[in-house]
């Protein structure tokens, strides 16, 4: 018999973070989230908490916690889309479709007590939160910003009445063989015509840099997305909430700047070091020698995690997209690839920028979506 309890208090939050730990033990590509974020995001430091509702469910089934999931009621995605729809994260089960109905059925149940009549999923609070199931690449080791799932989930989501609703392509990127001379022409050319220049880093320590373009990004990132699927503007707060989660783990290399003449940010690139493996032996927690592995991998990186990209509508058709694919070439030559974490089905026009790299489609997520009755 499954039972379906109700997370009510640290202890179970605990366990909730916990789970995928087990569920995942000795899976070489599961990356675990930062365990400390994990709690802080779930607990009461959540810095969501005015703009959504959510809830926490886990399975048990012989008194053993065999499943987990969360719902959340993003309330600003709402008002702007007009519509009453439920999100589902943190979905982890154990091969069991029994265990799987008994979870989304609570869930269920409680987005349709909150006035809901729709459901999809896997997504976060933002954009910048995990999202979408891994439907291609379950032999690829996960970014350490996106959720692994084993290749029975899929089936599992299918089988309790969700349907597809977009997809997203992932990449792997590779120097190009050919170099990259040419392409720096045509840069340094269009910076000059659209009176823009790259950010000046040297002028910056990484948290100088990152807290001056701050406002600026996420300006540039809130009207560059949204019109996309899923996407809602961050609030103050959040953005707080999301500098100070992501600090440790940037290096202000891969993050390029285009900036116009009054240093207002026009184009950005949001690239992170891969923590991937340095993060795996500890679960997620950061014990010494898990830090030591850490900066080792944020100052000395092997890949480098594209998350994501934008350039103002205004400058959109100006070629300045060209001046952040250089910049991200450039970052290539010392590492062995950079993944381009999620790109929506529909977005070609930037899924058309990789033919300029050493590209391979190796993974691919899928949001599902569910009427409730």
């Amino acid at each position: 018999m499954i039972e379906i309890k109700e997370v009510t208090s640290k202890k179970m939050m605990k366990m909730f973070v916990d789970f995928p730990l087990r569920l995942y033990k000795g899976v070489e590509q599961f990356v675990p989230p930062l365990y400390g974020d994990e709690l802080r995001l779930f607990g009461k430091g959540n810095p969501y908490k005015d703009i959504s509702e959510s809830v926490f469910y886990l399975a048990y089934k012989d008194d053993k916690i065999v499943g987990r999931i969360s719902g959340i009621i993003q309330k600003q995605y709402n008002e702007k889309n007009n519509e009453k729809r439920a999100r589902f994260t943190r979905f982890d089960s154990i091969n069991d479709i029994e265990v799987a109905k008994a979870l989304f059925s609570k869930v269920e149940e409680w987005a349709k007590e909150k006035g809901m009549d729709t459901i999809c999923g896997p997504l976060d609070y933002n954009d910048l939160g995990r999202e979408g199931l891994l439907i291609k690449g379950f032999d690829q080791l996960s970014t350490f910003e996106e959720q692994y799932n084993f290749d029975y989930y899929p089936t599992l989501i299918e089988k309790v009445g969700f349907k597809k609703e977009i997809d997203w392509f992932e990449f792997k990127l590779k120097y190009p063989k050919g170099g990259n001379e040419k392409l720096k022409r045509i840069a340094e050319k269009i910076l000059a015509m659209n009176h823009l220049k790259l950010a000046d880093q040297s002028k910056f320590t990484k948290k100088q840099y990152i807290h001056h373009y701050k406002d600026g990004f996420f300006a540039c990132l809130d009207e560059c997305y949204k019109d996309l699927y899923g996407t809602v503007d961050i609030d103050e707060k959040s953005k707080d909430s999301l500098v100070d989660q992501f600090m440790m783990i940037l290096n202000k290399k891969y993050l390029p700047f285009i900036v116009d003449d009054n240093d207002r940010v026009v184009a950005f690139g949001l690239c992170f070091p891969s923590i991937s493996k340095a993060v795996q032996p500890s679960g997620g927690k950061l014990t010494p020698l898990a830090l030591i592995r850490l900066l080792k991998a944020v100052n000395n990186p092997k890949i480098i995690d594209l998350g994501l990209i934008g350039v103002l509508p205004e400058y959109q058709g100006k070629g300045v997209n060209a001046v952040m694919l250089y910049s991200m070439m450039e970052a290539l030559k010392d590492i062995d690839y950079a993944e381009t974490n999620l790109n929506l089905e529909t977005n070609h026009q930037v899924m058309d920028q990789w033919k300029y790299f050493d590209a391979e489609n190796h993974k691919m997520r899928r949001s599902y979506i569910k009427t409730l009755k």
